[in-house]
C-alpha cells in the first residue's frame, strides 16, 4: 500500500471499458505524479499491489510495464521498481480558453500532417454553429513535443480561407494560421470538450495503449458574415492537458 494511503473499498474495474492494467498504471501514474512516490524511491512491490488492486500479478506487471515505457519508472533486477530519477511535468499543455492565447499554443508547434481520405468527410455542424462554406480542404495531422505525439486533429478549412495562405496552410498549424490573418474578421470562436478513451488508429498516432483516457476538443470558427470558416476536431493525449479558465472574465 502507499505509504499515506488509507483503507478504502476497492473499485469495481468491471465498470469501466478501460482494461485493468490500464486502469492501474493509471492509479500509480497519478501517485507519482502527486509526489507519492518521488524520483528515485522504490514504489510499492508487485505483491504489494497485487493485493492492493486484487488483481492477477500479470496484470499488475502490465500496469508496471506501461509505465516503464513512458519513462515513468525503472525496474532493477532485484531490487524493485523506483521512480525515475526526474519525472517530467505531465501536464504541460495549459489550454487558455481564450482565442489568441489558444492559437499561440497550439502555433509553437509544427504538425506533421497525414494522407487524407477520399473523398474527405463533411464537418460536423450544428444549426446554431452558423452557415457552412461552399467548400472545405480538410486536413489530419499530429503534433508533436520532443518526439512525443500528443495530439491529432481533424480539420475543415473553408476553401476561400485556404487560398488567403495556401503554403502556411501546407506547414504550420491551421489555427494559428487563421489567427493571423489580417483578412479574416473573426466573430465567433466556440470551443466544447468531452472526456473520452482512444481508438485503435488514434492509440497508434499518439504512442498510447487502447482505452487511454483523452480530452476531446471540438471548435467552431465563424467569420463576421456567420459563416464557419473552421472546424476542428482535437483528440489530447488525457496526461498532458490542463484547462485554465478565468472564471471571473468579463465581470
Amino acid at each position: 500500500m502507499p505509504k499515506d494511503s488509507t483503507v478504502l473499498a476497492n473499485p469495481d474495474y468491471r465498470r469501466s471499458p478501460v482494461p485493468r492494467y490500464l486502469q492501474i498504471a493509471g492509479v500509480i501514474r497519478r501517485r507519482i505524479e502527486d509526489g507519492v512516490w518521488r524520483p528515485n524511491e522504490k514504489i510499492s512491490t508487485l505483491q504489494e499491489l497485487e493485493a492492493e488492486f486484487q488483481v492477477a500479478r500479470v496484470t499488475v506487471r502490465q500496469a508496471v510495464e506501461v509505465l516503464e515505457a513512458e519513462g515513468l519508472v525503472r525496474r532493477i533486477q532485484g531490487k524493485g521498481t523506483f521512480v525515475a530519477g526526474q519525472v517530467e511535468e505531465k501536464r504541460w499543455l495549459k489550454l487558455d480558453l481564450k482565442w489568441r492565447s489558444l492559437a499561440g499554443t497550439i502555433g509553437m508547434n509544427v504538425p506533421r500532417f497525414l494522407p487524407v481520405p477520399t473523398p474527405a468527410p463533411a464537418p460536423v455542424l450544428r444549426p446554431e454553429d452558423g452557415t457552412p462554406a461552399s467548400a472545405y480542404r480538410y486536413f489530419e495531422s499530429v503534433q508533436s513535443r520532443r518526439g512525443q505525439p500528443y495530439s491529432f486533429a481533424r480539420v475543415h478549412l473553408a476553401e476561400e480561407v485556404y487560398r488567403l495562405a495556401e503554403e502556411r496552410f501546407g506547414r504550420e498549424p491551421t489555427i494559428a494560421v487563421v489567427a493571423s490573418l489580417p483578412e479574416l474578421d473573426v466573430e465567433r470562436a466556440r470551443q466544447s470538450f468531452i472526456v473520452g478513451t482512444v481508438e485503435p488508429r488514434i492509440a497508434n498516432l499518439l504512442a498510447t495503449g487502447i482505452g487511454f483516457p483523452t480530452v476531446e476538443a471540438h471548435l467552431v470558427v465563424t467569420d463576421a458574415g456567420g459563416t464557419v470558416i473552421y472546424v476542428a476536431d482535437i483528440i489530447y493525449r488525457g496526461d498532458c492537458v490542463q484547462l485554465d479558465v478565468d472564471l471571473l472574465r468579463g465581470e
